[in-house]
């Protein structure tokens, strides 16, 4: 029986890591898709301090305990996507436009960036396998689906809560940096974060936040909303509205 993890770098996924090297389970092969935005310029689609944490800290860890680590890739990336020109569509005045911008709710990026290169892993694998998931055991509804399939929890097995999970990377010290800024990790392109979120990226990652900025300049797209019914130019105009309230406050304690 061969045996997987499939790992993101969050906090569950971790977890189900330390505890496989805990308690010393039969070897197993850890899987990582990393979504890119643009392959040709090795731009990944991860926040910077959560991929560096993939491939300084995290990966180099587990190989020193033993773990085989393949990483993986779509052929395709967000430009990809983006730039897409529509061919066939049940709206005339679609063809020849380009996709643009994700939809909001419905993440195109997902499927075809992250899960089909895991899922065709998976299907070049002859041998009957385990796939490890990083679900806690106050997510009843997530470890329901995984009744009668090869797949299974080890936060399950051995009793772990979320938030045990995270004390248990924090002890660690495998706690990505996105914890710092938010619950949730995700790629920084994404049209379902926060705005705090896009406040971050532009604030802390101003050539990444221009990456975008640069394509709402295309007026060749079908979906030209960035976030909901918000332009990229509304999205903006509150991105630095948050940001501006920073500088204020922390102007304001300087001179403390």
């Amino acid at each position: 029986m061969l045996y997987f993890h499939s790992w993101s770098g969050g906090k569950d996924s971790t977890a189900s890591i330390i505890l496989d090297h805990i308690h010393s389970l039969p070897p197993s092969t850890i899987i990582f898709s990393e979504v890119m935005f643009d392959k040709n310029r090795r731009i990944s689609g991860e926040l910077p301090e959560h991929i560096d944490f993939i491939f300084s800290k995290a990966i180099p860890l587990f190989k020193s305990w033993g773990y085989e680590v393949k990483v993986l890739h779509s052929d395709f990336d967000y430009l990809d996507i983006f730039n897409h020109v529509l061919t066939r569509s049940s709206y005339p005045e679609r063809i020849g436009k380009k996709h643009g911008f994700l939809i909001a709710g419905k993440c195109a990026a997902n499927p075809l960036l992250k899960v089909r290169p895991i899922h065709n892993f998976y299907k070049s694998i002859t041998s009957p396998y385990i796939q490890y998931l990083g679900i806690a055991i106050d997510e009843p509804l997530r470890l329901e689906r995984l009744r009668g399939t090869n797949k299974t929890s080890l936060l399950e097995r051995f009793h772990y809560t979320e938030k045990m999970a995270f004390d248990l990377c924090k002890k660690y010290n495998l706690l990505s940096p996105i914890y710092d800024i938010s619950s949730r990790g995700g790629c920084w392109f994404c049209p379902n974060q926060s705005f705090s979120q896009f406040a971050y990226l532009k604030r802390v990652y101003p050539y990444l936040w221009s990456e975008l900025r640069n394509l709402s300049f295309d007026s060749n797209l079908v979906s030209d909303r960035f976030r909901y019914s918000d332009s990229f130019s509304d999205v903006e105009s509150k991105v630095d509205l948050i940001n501006d309230i920073l500088e204020n406050e922390s102007l304001q304690l300087s001179f403390f």
